[in-house]
């Protein structure tokens, strides 16, 4: 697999319903770099949620095939938190690694040190309803982080934040998983957030979807996705791939 961690050939996926077959995506391949942040814009229901459904396995009906290099394991991050208000920020961090067998006091430090490195320390034994919109979603990205998935499939991370929350967990996250040197693909709906937070963007067509074109995003002196809107070519890209999508996304 070369330096491609992930490859997805020929993907396809058909809804059944009572009346008709009802293709959602159609011939769509990608190739995902150890390291590489990639995101995929589109219109609204062209598909792009079910792409990230059927490489986590959450849609096991398909054509095509995925191929993960050895060892490695994907992650899944919600568009909603889907934290339980129950459960201390501990606990729900702690939920995957119950799921899956593999909590021990090794595992269970690992998420402390994820917590207290990413400023939740005083939140450990608080519940949700005490965090802001912006910190739930850093305990949900330190939940999915948890059980050391190799790449991160984030399906509209951001969507449920005002703009302002928006841009700066956008920040958190981007800084969060570089220094994780996590892998990640993001599904948005925000072309400023795909162009100011990847290395490459898919477009899409309106569905069934199929690979319209993929931009490699090249921005002088690259930061964090704040400062990256600030960089000069970033309207040429915000323009350019404004044009080619078919609806406003």
């Amino acid at each position: 697999m070369d330096n491609n961690i992930l490859i997805v050939n020929n993907l396809g996926k058909t809804y059944q319903t009572i009346n008709e077959e009802i293709k959602a995506v159609d011939n769509f391949s990608l190739s995902l770099k150890d390291g590489e942040l990639l995101s995929i814009v589109g219109p609204s229901g062209c598909g792009k949620s079910t792409i990230l459904s059927i490489l986590c396995g959450l849609e096991t009906d398909y054509d095509g095939s995925i191929k993960l290099s050895d060892g490695k394991t994907l992650g899944y991050m919600l568009q909603q938190d889907s934290l339980f208000e129950w459960l201390t920020i501990l606990d729900n961090c702690l939920l995957g690694l119950k799921i899956n067998h593999t909590l021990d006091n090794n595992t269970k430090q690992y998420v402390i040190n994820l917590l207290n490195t990413y400023g939740l320390k005083d939140f450990i034994n608080s519940y949700p309803s005490c965090l802001s919109g912006g910190m739930r979603q850093r305990v949900a990205l330190i939940r999915t982080l948890a059980t050391k998935p190799d790449i991160l499939l984030l399906d509209e991370p951001f969507s449920a934040l005002d703009s302002q929350s928006r841009l700066a967990v956008s920040d958190d996250v981007y800084r969060i998983i570089k220094k994780e040197h996590k892998s990640a693909i993001m599904v948005t709906h925000d072309l400023a957030e795909a162009i100011s937070f990847s290395d490459r963007v898919i477009v899409l067509s309106e569905r069934p979807c199929h690979i319209k074109n993929i931009h490699t995003i090249n921005l002088t002196n690259a930061s964090t996705p704040i400062k990256n809107r600030e960089c000069k070519e970033f309207n040429n890209y915000y323009n350019l791939i404004w044009k080619e999508l078919d609806f406003h996304v």
